[in-house]
């Protein structure tokens, strides 16, 4: 055995290496008890040095203070007096090296202790389990034979079956048909973001028959055009906030100018000075505070077209959109927001080109404002506008001889009036309610197909929400609004119905895309694959000529019609390509769909 040259100073002279034993030249870390029994027989002092040190795998801890920055200690043993010299004689880096080294490997073998025993551990106790419930629900077959080995076999013959019905749910249903079917099966069901906000049931039992016209809003607005968009904003049904998203979060080629400290915001068309939208945070109260449907209609033409003559005047559309909300929760809303000092006294109110009278249309309070009204005050008030304000902002008043009561009976006006409002709301572009904002905010972009940049946000926690009133007063209220309550039962049975048709329409045409898809790759495939026959039918016939042609087309008799049917295939889609870049009456991505379904319509004809 060789002893290392560190401990050549020391020793003496060094000794020989032993016949077939490596030479070494660095001092080792440990002795193995071999080593260190043949250093005893040899030499005493070293050997017992070696010897009386820790067991091979046990070090002096973890958090113990490094071997380089321990003072020598004199030692009256024999042992320890060799010890100290032998570590001292190595260098301060090679120490400090050693000394990571031994910390770094007692870490990492209490961790794979720890690691391997845990993992034994759960494993030990998962069989257990795994044991004890295939016991309690196979209880008959765990009498016959070994319980652990059935216990096995059976568990596995469950994991494979899982495994092949879910590959035979993804062959069978690739696309989305199935994927309500796979989440409720397989996971947690994701919830739908188009869910009713007030946590009832997506589909619904239709109360009125619509027709597809009324169902299908699709406006064909073009903001480069000379249409606008007008925002009829009605108090407290949340069209603040609706407005907001309009000229902040919709995304636009040339978006909404809106400056830090100013509540409008520039909306200009790109490439002009003209606004695409009529609303309060682009053009102000142009038409007078929360303008109704009757000043609307005759203010917003005068206002966009006033400065031009009538022969400049483009002939543009005007697209008018609402926001509505529950009558009873609305209701309670103005009612706090008057408690508060508001009173709307800047609304017009202009019907037939004039300004109601005083005696049309009195004051419910005689100070500046009605600040500090208790609920049953607010109720009491027979001229208050809170009471079916929807219903009279939505309907065209001059049928009713404005806010004149005289004109005609009230029960006949009351008709009129809530006719009126039901036929301009169902013929509107687009009208939202304020409890399904996920809902609204869809309907909009399918509308004008204009899309937000964020989602819409449901709060369901409002200032009319922390009211507390009795059974007594909410039949009150309803009562009050009995106008408001019908129109708004029609307007969320058209908006529900409205946005089930445009969700089945989504799925009818995407469903149609992929089946058009896959016609169109089949068609593909095909003609690779005609094509490479006939491709090597032609090759062995000019390796094998055939001096008889009739013979070789009663052998051959595919080749003609795998090669006719691609030419004329080829034929008729150039001819689709230039009649419908002639007549321009479709776009690119309908001509290329359609010449896909020619052609796989005629290979498919063709088989």
């Amino acid at each position: 055995m060789a002893l290392p040259a560190c401990a050549a100073p020391t020793l003496g002279p060094p000794l020989q290496p032993e016949r077939g034993a490596p030479a070494r030249t660095t001092c080792p870390r440990r002795h193995s008890r071999g080593e260190a029994e043949l250093a005893v027989s040899r030499f005493g002092s070293i050997g017992a040095s070696v010897s009386a040190g820790r067991p091979r795998g046990v070090s002096r801890g973890f958090n113990s203070p490094p071997l380089l920055d321990e003072p020598l200690k004199a030692s009256s043993s024999p042992a320890g007096a060799a010890r100290a010299p032998l570590f001292a004689l190595l260098p301060r880096g090679r120490r400090r090296r050693m000394h990571d080294l031994r910390r770094r490997w007692d870490l990492g073998s209490l961790c794979r202790a720890l690691l391997t025993r845990g993992l034994a551990a759960l494993g030990h106790s998962l069989k257990h389990v795994l044991g004890a419930i295939f016991s309690k629900i196979f209880g008959p077959l765990a009498s016959v034979g070994n319980m652990d080995e059935k216990s096995n076999k059976l568990l596995l013959a469950l994991v494979m079956l899982f495994l092949f019905a879910v590959i035979v749910l993804q062959y069978v249903c690739p696309g989305t048909e199935c994927q309500l079917l796979r989440l409720q099966a397989f996971s947690s069901p994701v919830p739908d973001p188009y869910r009713s906000e007030d946590e009832s049931s997506v589909r619904f039992v239709p109360r009125y028959n619509f027709s597809r016209g009324d169902l299908l809003r699709k406006v064909d607005f073009d903001i480069r055009g000379d249409d606008l968009i007008v925002f009829l904003h009605i108090q407290k049904t949340g069209g603040t906030t609706f407005g907001r998203h309009l000229v902040r979060n919709i995304q636009l080629e040339q978006p909404c100018e809106c400056r830090v400290g100013q509540k409008k915001c520039t909306c200009h068309r790109p490439g002009k000075r003209e606004t695409w939208l009529f609303s309060r945070f682009s053009t102000g109260w142009s038409c007078g505070l929360h303008a109704d449907w009757t000043e609307l209609t005759s203010c917003v033409p005068a206002v966009v077209d006033g400065k031009r003559d009538a022969k400049l005047r483009p002939s543009r559309n005007f697209h008018y959109i609402t926001i509505l909300r529950d009558p009873l929760s609305r209701y309670l809303s103005e009612w706090r927001h008057v408690q508060r000092g508001a009173t709307w006294k800047a609304s017009l109110h202009v019907c037939d080109g004039r300004s109601p009278t005083s005696e049309e249309l009195p004051s419910c309070y005689t100070g500046d404002d009605w600040s500090g009204c208790p609920l049953k005050e607010f109720m009491d008030c027979p001229y208050n506008l809170a009471n079916n304000r929807q219903v009279r902002m939505l309907s065209d008043l001059t049928l009713v001889g404005c806010y004149n009561l005289s004109v005609m009976p009230e029960k006949q006006r009351n008709k009129v009036l809530l006719e009126s409002a039901k036929s301009n709301l169902k013929h509107m572009a687009f009208f939202g309610l304020t409890e399904f904002q996920r809902k609204t905010q869809y309907l909009f972009e399918k509308t004008f197909n204009m899309n937000f940049i964020s989602p819409f946000t449901q709060y369901n926690t409002t200032r009319a929400s922390s009211v507390e009133i009795n059974e007594e007063i909410q039949k009150r209220i309803e009562g009050l609004n009995f106008l408001d309550m019908e129109l708004y039962s029609y307007a969320k049975d058209l908006f529900l119905q409205r946005y089930q048709f445009m969700r089945q329409k989504e799925h009818q045409e995407a469903r149609r895309k992929r089946q058009e898809q896959r016609k169109f790759l089949k068609g593909r495939f095909l003609q690779t694959q005609f094509q490479s026959q006939g491709q090597g039918q032609s090759q062995n016939q000019s390796q094998n000529p055939n001096p008889n042609p009739n013979r070789n087309l009663t052998q051959n008799p595919i080749q003609n019609p795998i090669q006719n049917p691609i030419q004329n295939l080829t034929q008729s889609s150039s001819q689709n390509s230039s009649q419908r870049e002639a007549l321009g009456q479709e776009q690119s991505e309908s001509s290329s769909s359609s010449g896909s379904r020619d052609y796989a319509g005629s290979v498919e004809k063709w088989r």
